[in-house]
């Protein structure tokens, strides 16, 4: 993808063409190879790095000035440091075996037009005073270039985790495989947030098919002709979810203990389903075979002319799992207008979004103080209390 990418923008097409070494790595553009003199007038390589800014596949105006850099601080051929470019220390990996080290700055008066122009001005000023030196060296080696690898579960790339500079922390959850049980509307909403994510597989279980009740309470739109013909839930998500990544893997059927098998080997298994008893038979699963869980659930409740609820978010590790037979209901009963079809988008969201922050932290990508095992939301007192908590 990375050279097609290069072939179908003249920026980034005339960056190669000149004999800069770049590289695509996930959003990022990279340039080898840019020789800048140490503080002790040593000449060394560097690379150049900025967040690649794409419409589809096609480059737009860079949005922002500033570059990276990965090595020592550049300096004059005396050994100053050039301090018209200077801008922020960093401490940051990048991945790939990249850190970045420092971020420099140089604004042209209407910023930079295109990519070619960016990075060709900044290693011009950062390789001056090597080439000075030494008028043998070139930033542009001319090398083979480097490519994203085949292994992106994405269809094309991930600029959002580029802009924020956090693809070595997405990288604690790439390669895991998710499992989600149920998409009613906290279930769909658990996939929505997933896909962006860069974990390995999705697997997608349910045997229902959409209907009109499911169209207002799930992320993104279904037509009147679409829900005519009634696809399989797993069938439409699969579909829609498949135009922004890879390896999602649905299977349209119900869980029962004839099946169970289907969520051995996934990393993490989200539980989003509103039959107590099918849910006690994946619990028991589960935990049996050491497979953490996030179990969800949304109680409704009318009182007088408003509504009244909870959202509880309920997760299960190898640390802690004791406290499940308490938190989970295993069997039908009580007052819940939930299961009456009392969902509403935004609480099925919010639901969703709770289990997948917790997710997160249980793999380390969100820093996790309190370690709660259940967190229940009140909707009417705006309160959130965080319970079973492991105790350091």
């Amino acid at each position: 993808m990375s050279q097609q990418l290069i072939n179908l923008n003249s920026d980034l097409k005339q960056l190669r063409d000149e004999g800069y070494q770049i590289e695509i790595y996930g959003g990022y553009l990279i340039t080898h190879h840019i020789p800048y003199v140490t503080n002790k007038r040593e000449i060394k390589f560097g690379k150049l790095v900025c967040d690649l800014t794409l419409s589809g596949l096609k480059t737009v105006k860079p949005q922002s000035h500033v570059m990276m850099f990965s090595g020592e601080h550049p300096c004059h051929q005396d050994g100053s440091i050039i301090t018209g470019i200077q801008h922020a220390t960093l401490q940051q990996k990048l991945g790939n075996d990249i850190d970045l080290n420092y971020s420099f700055s140089n604004k042209p008066a209407e910023g930079y037009s295109n990519y070619y122009k960016k990075v060709s001005r900044y290693a011009e000023i950062i390789s001056a005073p090597a080439k000075f030196l030494d008028d043998t060296i070139s930033e542009k080696p001319h090398l083979p270039i480097k490519s994203i690898g085949e292994e992106s579960v994405f269809h094309y790339y991930d600029t959002n985790s580029s802009r924020a500079n956090i693809d070595h922390i997405n990288s604690k959850i790439c390669n895991q495989r998710i499992a989600i049980v149920g998409l009613g509307g906290t279930g769909a909403y658990i996939l929505d947030l997933v896909a962006k994510s860069c974990v390995k597989e999705i697997h997608i279980i349910d045997g229902d098919v959409m209907l009109n009740h499911n169209a207002f309470r799930a992320p993104s739109a279904i037509s009147a002709e679409e829900l005519s013909k009634q696809p399989s839930k797993v069938e439409f998500y699969s579909q829609t979810y498949s135009k922004i990544r890879k390896n999602i893997k649905p299977y349209n059927c119900y869980l029962s203990k004839s099946n169970l098998d289907i969520l051995l080997g996934m990393d993490y298994v989200f539980l989003a389903i509103d039959d107590n008893e099918a849910r006690a038979i994946c619990v028991d699963f589960l935990t049996t075979n050491g497979i953490p869980l996030i179990d969800v659930g949304l109680g409704v409740n009318a009182l007088e002319d408003s509504l009244i609820g909870s959202v509880r978010v309920t997760c299960s590790t190898n640390s802690k799992f004791d406290h499940l037979d308490r938190r989970i209901p295993r069997s039908s009963g009580g007052v819940n207008e939930y299961s009456t079809n009392i969902q509403i988008a935004e609480l099925n969201a919010f639901n969703a979004t709770l289990a997948v922050i917790k997710w997160k932290k249980l793999s380390g990508f969100y820093q996790d103080l309190e370690k709660e095992h259940n967190s229940v939301y009140s909707i009417n007192v705006s309160q959130l209390l965080n319970e079973d908590k492991i105790e350091s």
